[in-house]
């Protein structure tokens, strides 16, 4: 890409969002593009309502939503409106193309990335896909026919792409959660913990998790008998309904979001967690022992595929949803109790870290022509 076309400022569109998991690699790449070339100008378009409305702008970065939605599994009425909500998108993400003039266009997933993806492609502006998952989903796969790049945080992807257009990267992660060790004690204090006592982490995404949090609200007693703390991030549903559970216990903090989530893996000495690809790239970079419990509720079960590609490599244990009440204290209990097994577990998840994925993803798109 010729940076400075005829005088032009480089322009590029970032598309996607959703959950946390497709927001922060998506702010990762930009920030990383940034300290490439400041001069260059970043347009996020990401889906009215959604998270990444109120995330990116305080990233600092502009964003435009589109009136995307997804389709709903169950019959539901709002499926009626899918078909409508998809044409305005479309024409919405051709009038922004048309009007912003980017030089490339960048998927990273969620509802907004397919629309504003397609256009691009057909208007012959580069476009780059993201896919943060060990199963690609069918949007990507048909996107990927005319994407220039595809930057792929797994292995044996050409199961889905075209091998030619494959790059290894990984998922990008925030840098603060580099560098962890030395943030420990400083950790401890910003949540209140007693230094004697192991942490358990219990995180359900950005949206929560309600299995993990059913189980962890029916354990509390078990955790405070073994002298376990718990900084337990819920969402908002569960929120009141874990802070009723936790009462006045002070080994207990929760949140409905956590914000400082590097002063969380920090204090951690154990991980529980969803297995969506975000979350598992920056488990690698912590390197913690994890107790991965994939969602059932996602397209083509990619949690599930995400969290075996781990546990068939003794980097995380992996417990199926529909077991997790009975089984998760049971195995939080052996790895708090085994450290050899917990030393393990860290050790391989750490080998399979990417650090560099952001400034890699951003090299790549600053070559797309």
């Amino acid at each position: 890409m010729d940076r400075q076309q005829n005088g032009n400022i480089c322009k590029i569109i970032i598309s996607g969002g959703g959950t946390g998991g497709h927001i922060f690699p998506a702010i990762s790449i930009a920030n990383a593009l940034k300290n490439i070339d400041n001069s260059i100008e970043i347009l996020f378009v990401g889906a009215e309502g959604r998270m990444e409305m109120e995330k990116i702008p305080a990233a600092g970065y502009r964003i435009i939503g589109l009136p995307v939605a997804g389709l709903q599994r169950n019959l539901s009425l709002k499926n009626l409106f899918f078909p409508f909500k998809l044409l305005k998108s479309l024409r919405k993400a051709s009038a922004i193309i048309n009007s912003f003039k980017p030089d490339a266009v960048v998927g990273v997933g969620g509802y907004a990335s397919a629309p504003v993806l397609r256009q691009a492609q057909r208007k012959g502006i580069p476009t780059l896909i993201q896919e943060q998952n060990s199963y690609a989903g069918l949007t990507n796969k048909l996107l990927a026919k005319k994407a220039k790049s595809i930057c792929v945080a797994y292995h044996n992807m050409e199961q889905f792409f075209p091998k030619e257009k494959i790059c290894l990267t990984g998922n990008p992660v925030r840098q603060d959660l580099f560098n962890l060790k030395n943030a420990r004690a400083e950790a401890i204090e910003f949540f209140g913990l007693n230094p004697q006592r192991l942490t358990v982490l219990s995180i359900g995404g950005s949206l929560g998790a309600r299995t993990i949090n059913e189980s962890i609200a029916e354990m509390l007693p078990e955790l405070e008998k073994n002298n376990i703390q718990l900084v337990w991030q819920t969402g908002k549903a569960f929120y009141n309904t874990a802070i009723n559970a936790a009462g006045n216990n002070p080994s207990v903090k929760v949140f409905d979001f956590i914000q400082n989530m590097n002063y969380a893996y920090a204090a951690a000495d154990l991980i529980v967690s969803r297995a969506g690809a975000g979350t598992i790239s920056e488990l690698c970079i912590v390197g913690k022992p994890v107790i991965l419990i994939p969602s059932p509720n996602v397209v083509a079960d990619h949690q599930t595929k995400n969290a075996m590609a781990l546990a068939q490599q003794d980097a995380a244990l992996a417990i199926a949803d529909v077991d997790a009440r009975q089984t998760l204290l049971n195995k939080i209990l052996e790895l708090i109790n085994n450290r050899e097994t917990a030393s393990k577990l860290s050790k391989n998840i750490s080998q399979l870290a990417l650090p560099d994925a952001a400034s890699d993803i951003a090299k790549k798109i600053l070559t797309l022509s």
